[in-house]
């Protein structure tokens, strides 16, 4: 079941700063957000709540870590089982729908609770990535309209790039250059051997050579919260949870991003060893794409609990 068992020493060294990580979601949405945004970032966090609040500092550490995808453990409302949670944004997302030729995800679809197809549904949560899962949940929980549910994220960033600048719900801006707002979401490019970022991200697009390529996006829900640089984050599948993760912001709003880890044509992280403990963080990632949203069009509140309408990788 991949349980992660953090040791004391990854956890923050400064008080302060896990106050506000901890504290993030509940500050009220900022004046002047479009209801739309403020249903995004409802329905993102209450999910983190929901599983604990885990979430990654801004040196890029892991800071928490409660319970995992494919536990048996309940949900911070003592009410809702871990993994059938991930069965939920699989199943009442639509994602689950592409994936059914694939072992066990037809069992997610059968009524839970019998004993052949519980364990064929959590064998499946563990071995596919459910992050753009998460993410499309997230989306038809807070009614974004025209938003391209699926279970690779690289299509809903296809489709930002293919909309053109005035394009709806979401239009693709460079990280480096754009300001990140809650209901916006940032998204790196995974498992490949040289590092793109937008430019590269967007030649690929243009050329059509983009495939199912790997990818992972995060929902924005705080920045700047009291003058603090740090933009707030929330993903699914992150550490095999759903997860927080703060980057610093310069004085302008914009994302100071972590340079991209080295790879070798593998693919495989090659600075990153127990003896250069300050080449790891998981913030350095390829942050290629941010995706701005573009509807103001208004949305119900999402609840902490409920099911979602029914309608890669990480």
């Amino acid at each position: 079941m991949r349980r992660m068992l953090l040791p004391a020493c990854l956890l923050l060294a400064a008080a302060p700063l896990s106050a506000a990580a901890a504290e993030a979601c509940d500050v009220p949405p900022r004046y002047g957000l479009s209801p739309l945004a403020i249903s995004i970032r409802n329905a993102a966090c209450n999910e983190h709540r929901l599983w604990y609040r885990a979430f990654i500092d801004r040196e890029g550490r892991a800071a928490s870590l409660t319970i995992t995808e494919a536990e048996s453990g309940y949900l911070a409302d003592n009410g809702l089982v871990a993994w059938r949670r991930v069965a939920a944004y699989w199943r009442d997302s639509g994602t689950l729908n592409a994936m059914g030729s694939i072992d066990g995800a037809t069992s997610c679809l059968a009524p839970l609770g019998v004993r052949y197809t519980d364990s064929d549904c959590r064998a499946f949560l563990v071995d596919n990535p459910w992050s753009a899962a998460f993410i499309s949940w997230v989306m038809v929980r807070a009614g974004v309209p025209g938003f391209t549910t699926s279970p690779r994220h690289i299509d809903y960033i296809r489709a930002a790039y293919q909309a053109g600048p005035a394009g709806s719900p979401y239009r693709l801006l460079d990280p480096a250059t754009g300001k990140p707002a809650p209901g916006d979401m940032l998204c790196f490019l995974r498992d490949r051997s040289s590092t793109l970022s937008y430019s590269g991200l967007v030649q690929a697009l243009g050329n059509g050579s983009v495939g199912h390529w790997k990818s992972h996006c995060e929902v924005v829900v705080a920045a700047n919260l009291g003058g603090d640089q740090t933009l707030y984050l929330v993903g699914g599948n992150v550490m095999n949870t759903v997860a927080m993760r703060l980057l610093q912001l310069d004085r302008s709003g914009r994302i100071q991003l972590p340079p991209a880890r080295s790879r070798d044509s593998t693919g495989i992280d090659a600075s990153c060893t127990p003896g250069r403990e300050d080449e790891c963080s998981f913030n350095r990632q390829d942050w290629a794409a941010l995706l701005q949203l573009n509807v103001a069009a208004p949305s119900a509140p999402a609840s902490p609990t409920g099911p979602a309408p029914a309608p890669d990788s990480r």
